[in-house]
């Protein structure tokens, strides 16, 4: 079916609203050694052109056409000094001067990491700031550069083939409220090493800090002789930025972290898309796992950063024979057990609902999505718990805390009969979304069966699912986790595209 340049941009704007509103409203109300962190110990702060307003934590902007460290008071004016940027680093810059510049991003990232996760918490009210720390930290840290960019060579009879990697010119990204100045930062370092410029259409919710993101990065850019404006942003994101980002000719690829209407509608856009869908990730706990670690380790992965990021553990689905010995250790390890008044007092805190010819339908309540256990648990009035990461209740597999991507610190434990019963259930709860699993067993028959069968991007075992983007496990990380559109953990070859040369009659073959 044709569709045309109208019902497009009807499809975008339609879908993205919910997202973004939705999104929006949130604003309303083992780790990995990490050495540059260290509580109490103040860095260096980035220094900007612009000073702080006595009136704003955020530092102020003085707009025009050229831009203000890449932020641009209009879209078309972004994308065009992103064009012009792409040309001068696609002709001018070789593969060690890209590495110059991500170096120079890396270090400036890691001098400003406490305030990029400040300004993140206080902005959108979403996590915990000593999270954001860890999460800064990593993108900087662990986000491949231009090593990822092999050519390939194939030598024969007739000749010799080379394929590399080429850019796609200049990028459109879309970035969420639950990991703003991250997503960026990881877009940024994985999109310039495969010598493209970026545009981004941050969330609304978001905008100041990711202002301070791209203006850190764009100074640390042009500071080592990197072209202006080759990362950018429009100063006031909206759905009609969105449109005009998706329908400019000169954007050669969208990518979109965030819920799957969002990548629905952006496969519309007639652009090659590298899309980044919801979770609802579960945890298999089975009779033969180590039930002390698992316990260690879901509590870590589920109460990280208020568990807002989409590959944290949702719900766990656990051998009812040792389900006594694991919530005991989930306890040990600071969680706090929902008795059944207490859940439901829960309950009616953090989710909503709707009367529907099905039944009702629940919904998250956006003020409650991504704060803090203890306040959760103020609110229905238990005091004196202020330092509670994570919240655990015992439910059934139809529960809507289990069919919830909920993003807050409440983890739903469905008891099982047996390991049948527990993947049958796990797969409902994961809804096909094929993002994020986890297992915990000695059983390599067990681990497999249900790796093959859930088919995630990211398949994580005996370890919290952070693991699976490098956070306490092996491999590079991102914030863009391509599930939809199968490109799944994204990298710089992500971000360009196949160029073959070939030099035919045995050229250059010597044996």
């Amino acid at each position: 079916m044709d569709i045309g340049q109208k019902d497009i941009e009807l499809i975008v704007q339609q879908v993205l609203k919910n997202v973004v509103s939705q999104s929006a409203a949130a604003q309303s109300n083992s780790q990995p050694e990490v050495k540059t962190y260290r509580p109490g110990v103040p860095v260096q702060e980035f220094s900007m052109k612009s000073q702080y307003a006595p009136s704003s934590p955020y530092p102020s902007s003085s707009q025009s056409s050229a831009g203000d460290y890449g932020v641009f008071e209009t879209m078309d004016q972004a994308v065009e000094a992103a064009y012009q940027a792409q040309k001068i680093y696609q002709a001018k810059f070789q593969l060690k001067d890209r590495e110059r510049l991500i170096k120079s991003i890396r270090e400036t990232g890691m001098k400003n990491v406490e305030k990029l996760a400040r300004m993140s918490v206080d902005e959108t009210g979403l996590g915990r700031y000593e999270d954001k720390i860890l999460k800064n930290t990593l993108v900087l840290e662990r986000t491949p550069g231009t090593e990822c960019l092999k050519t390939e060579a194939i030598s024969g009879d007739d000749g010799l083939t080379i394929i590399e990697h080429a850019p796609y010119g200049v990028i459109g990204s879309i970035t969420p409220v639950t990991n703003p100045t991250e997503t960026i930062i990881n877009n940024v370092i994985s999109m310039i090493a495969g010598g493209n410029s970026v545009v981004f259409n941050v969330h609304p919710s978001a905008k100041e800090s990711c202002r301070f993101a791209v203006q850190m990065i764009n100074k640390a850019i042009e500071e080592v002789g990197g072209p202006k404006n080759l990362v950018s942003m429009v100063k006031q994101p909206t759905l009609d930025t969105v449109s005009q980002l998706s329908k400019n000719d000169k954007v050669r690829l969208m990518a979109g972290t965030g819920g799957m209407p969002m990548v629905r509608s952006l496969l519309q856009s007639g652009k090659k898309v590298i899309g980044a869908g919801a979770g609802n990730p579960p945890v298999i706990v089975d009779e033969t796992a180590d039930i002390k670690r698992a316990a260690a380790e879901i509590f870590k992965g589920a109460s990280f950063d208020n568990n807002v990021l989409c590959l944290a553990e949702k719900e766990v689905f656990i051998v009812e024979s040792v389900a006594t010995d694991f919530v005991y250790n989930m306890i040990q390890e600071g969680a706090f057990l929902l008795n059944e008044s207490q859940l439901e007092k829960i309950m009616n805190l953090v989710l909503t609902y709707e009367e529907t010819p099905n039944g009702r339908e629940y919904h998250t309540s956006k003020n409650w999505v991504g704060k803090d256990a203890g306040k959760m648990l103020d609110a229905i009035g238990i005091n004196g718990k202020s330092d509670c990461r994570l919240l655990i209740c015992e439910v059934g597999p139809n529960h809507p805390f289990v069919l919830l991507e909920q993003l807050m610190p409440v983890l739903p434990i469905v008891k099982c009969k047996n390991l049948d019963e527990a993947i049958k259930f796990a797969m409902i709860a994961e809804h096909g979304n094929r993002h994020t699993a986890s297992m915990f067993s000695q059983s390599i028959n067990n681990l497999t069966r249900f790796a093959r069968e859930v088919e995630t991007t990211i398949f994580v075992k005996n370890a919290a699912t952070l693991a699976g983007v490098g956070f306490g496990g092996e491999g590079h990380t991102t914030m863009t986790i391509a599930g939809p559109t199968g490109e799944g953990i994204t990298n710089a070859v992500s971000f360009t595209r196949q160029r073959r040369c070939a030099l035919s009659e045995g050229g250059f073959r010597i044996i």
